[in-house]
């Protein structure tokens, strides 16, 4: 009979002996597991990952134009001049026919595309000057992935810019936002009584702003030759000052609660300065909702950009933004025969769905009583 000696490691670990994990390591335990929250979130790393290397993945400048107005899609094809099949990709020339008012292929133009092409300067992230790009096919033969505009300009270069505005106005504003909720609805929450009143009050007041129409009536009064720098500016500005009220009320409602909790007492009575303690323990208290209040809030700045450009009021041509191109699609002929027009709004709903999906992962992942 053998005995087990009594110093021998046992082979399992107790549950109680488990290491803990923390209120973040659990939030994405449980956000792994909604799988169109991370579907969400892939896609925006993509999207965002697009508009940061934009100028090395579009092939031309957004302002270069060509003489093929309304373009199709150049074509692509896997197979080499001799028929046979080929992993590098092709393109043929289009040729515009009046006859029919249609673009032909023209026989005997079949080039490779090639990648990592040398082609027009331009600064990575503003800073490193390089000249090299995704790809591009032989000048002879104009590479439009997704055809050109009414203005003869490459669509999928534009495109690709142009999410640079797009994308990052809802970034920004929603970074002075949720600056400026939190701190508001913290202060107005711990504080109460007169300041918690008339902070309260302003916030009314500016909720009872109509967000939209005071970006039209502003945009109106500026000169039409503005520069696009100062119009993106003042369109972060004025949707950072709207949107801040309604983050600032209900963080001041979490922060009433929160306040009355016995460390934050026990902090008050041993005379930890109230700032840290707003700091410490009165913010971290609201983050969770602030949180997905923010993320949710994106598309909101998003689609605002976009209307204020479409009807003309915002990022004007030939700066790029999602908006400004779609304008170009409000004829019915274009949205019938140059459905490429439509990228813009397939991307815009391709970021406001990812957004939602991700916000509503969060949502579940950081209330404790939705995790399963």
């Amino acid at each position: 009979m053998t005995t087990t000696s009594a110093t021998t490691p046992p082979d399992y670990i107790e549950d109680d002996q488990a290491p803990s994990e923390t209120p973040w390591q659990l939030a994405w335990r449980q956000l792994r597991k909604n799988k169109a929250a991370i579907a969400g979130l892939i896609t925006l790393i993509c999207l965002y990952g697009c508009a940061i290397l934009a100028n090395f993945l579009s092939p031309y400048r957004m302002e270069l134009r060509s003489d093929q107005v309304f373009q199709p899609p150049s074509p692509i094809r896997f197979h080499n001049a001799d028929g046979g099949f080929s992993l590098r990709p092709y393109t043929t020339q289009l040729k515009f026919n009046p006859s029919d008012n249609a673009f032909h292929e023209v026989a005997g133009t079949l080039e490779p595309v090639h990648f990592l092409v040398t082609g027009e300067p331009y600064r990575l992230l503003g800073i490193l000057p390089l000249r090299i790009h995704l790809f591009g096919a032989p000048d002879h033969i104009p590479f439009h992935l997704l055809g050109t505009d009414s203005d003869g300009r490459d669509v999928f270069s534009r495109l690709l810019i142009g999410s640079q505005i797009s994308l990052s106005i809802g970034i920004i504003a929603i970074c002075i936002t949720f600056s400026i909720g939190l701190t508001v609805g913290g202060i107005a929450g711990y504080w109460g009584g007169r300041v918690d009143s008339v902070i309260m009050r302003i916030c009314e007041v500016i909720m009872s702003v109509p967000q939209f129409y005071l970006l039209i009536a502003l945009a109106g009064l500026l000169p039409a030759k503005i520069d696009p720098r100062l119009t993106f500016l003042m369109i972060i500005i004025i949707l950072s000052f709207v949107g801040w009220a309604g983050l600032a009320r209900v963080v001041r409602g979490i922060s009433l609660s929160v306040r009355e909790l016995e460390y934050v007492q026990a902090a008050r009575a041993l005379g930890v300065p109230e700032g840290r303690i707003i700091r410490r323990h009165i913010l971290p208290g609201a983050f969770t909702y602030a949180s997905v209040a923010a993320t949710l809030s994106i598309p909101g700045y998003i689609l605002a950009e976009s209307g204020l450009s479409f009807l003309g009021l915002g990022i004007k041509i030939p700066f790029p933004s999602w908006g400004n191109m779609l304008s170009a699609a409000q004829d019915l002929d274009v949205i019938q025969t140059k459905v490429w027009m439509l990228c813009p709004a397939a991307m815009i709903f391709i970021t406001v769905l990812a957004f939602n999906f991700l916000g509503d992962g969060l949502r579940d992942a950081l209330d404790p009583k939705l995790r399963r």
